[in-house]
């Protein structure tokens, strides 16, 4: 009887691979950031993710891991912050500031990524640049 079942080789699917530390998996937490702006949670799961692989990735992925962490809170903080200014009319102008900052934050982490370069100043309450 020959073993044709895919479900029951022991070997990892190639889709699986994006769950992997590294570049591929950096790049879906930067897309999953970006689709956070819109549906909420997948913001949470991009940050989970961020911390299960930061310190196994190795290379210049790991300035990465921690340019994605570091949008997360600082980002969460602004918006905060935002949200607490929006009695007066300030708030909202700077709700829209952050999300165009944490826009840009992750285009430009992606074209770095794209690149195969880290990300200049990871620890960087701006743009990272």
């Amino acid at each position: 009887m020959s073993n044709t079942d895919p479900g029951s080789s022991s070997a990892p699917r190639q889709t699986d691979r994006w769950l992997e530390p590294g570049q591929t998996n950096a790049l879906v937490i930067y897309i999953l950031y970006l689709a956070g702006l819109v549906i909420g949670i997948t913001g949470i799961v991009g940050i989970v993710l961020a911390y299960i692989n930061r310190g196994k990735a190795g290379g210049f992925v790991e300035s990465h891991y921690t340019f994605l962490i570091r949008t997360f809170w600082i980002g969460l903080l602004y918006a905060l912050i935002s949200v607490v200014l929006m009695m007066l009319v300030i708030g909202f102008v700077l709700m829209l500031a952050v999300a165009v900052w944490f826009i840009a934050r992750c285009i430009l982490g992606i074209q770095a990524l794209q690149r195969g370069e880290p990300v200049r100043n990871p620890q960087s309450w701006l743009l990272g640049q």
